[in-house]
């Protein structure tokens, strides 16, 4: 079992800037991906990144907006969000999955999520 934690939610003003943190109670070498759900929709993925940091994924809306990275020293996944819009206002989450994919119903574990709010 892997517990994780996410940090650095909050509001913020459109085209400001905010840096999400997951952090995972143990070491592993599994992907690490970050999903959002706005209310109502269904939940969909922003990013993922595998062991090394070589390889990352982003969902199609992210534009380059949106930096995902990792320190495997400290078991953490950063989420660097940039040019932040009111579409992007959701709660975040945190998950963990052995291979990569973008279906959110393949993914191992999921953290208790944290909530972005942009205000216009």
């Amino acid at each position: 079992q892997v517990q994780l934690v996410e940090s650095g939610g909050g509001l913020v003003q459109a085209g400001g800037s905010l840096r999400l943190s997951c952090a995972a109670s143990a070491r592993s070498s599994w992907f690490r991906g970050w999903f959002r759900q706005a209310p109502g929709k269904e939940r969909e993925f922003v990013a993922a990144i595998d062991w090394t940091g070589n390889s990352k994924y982003y969902g199609d809306f992210v534009k380059g907006r949106f930096t995902i990275s990792r320190d495997n020293d400290k078991n953490t996944v950063d989420l660097e969000m940039t040019s932040l819009q009111t579409e992007d206002t959701a709660v975040y989450y945190c998950a963990a999955r052995k291979d990569y994919s973008a279906r959110k119903d393949v993914w191992s574990y999921w953290g208790q999520g944290t909530q972005v709010t942009v205000s216009s």
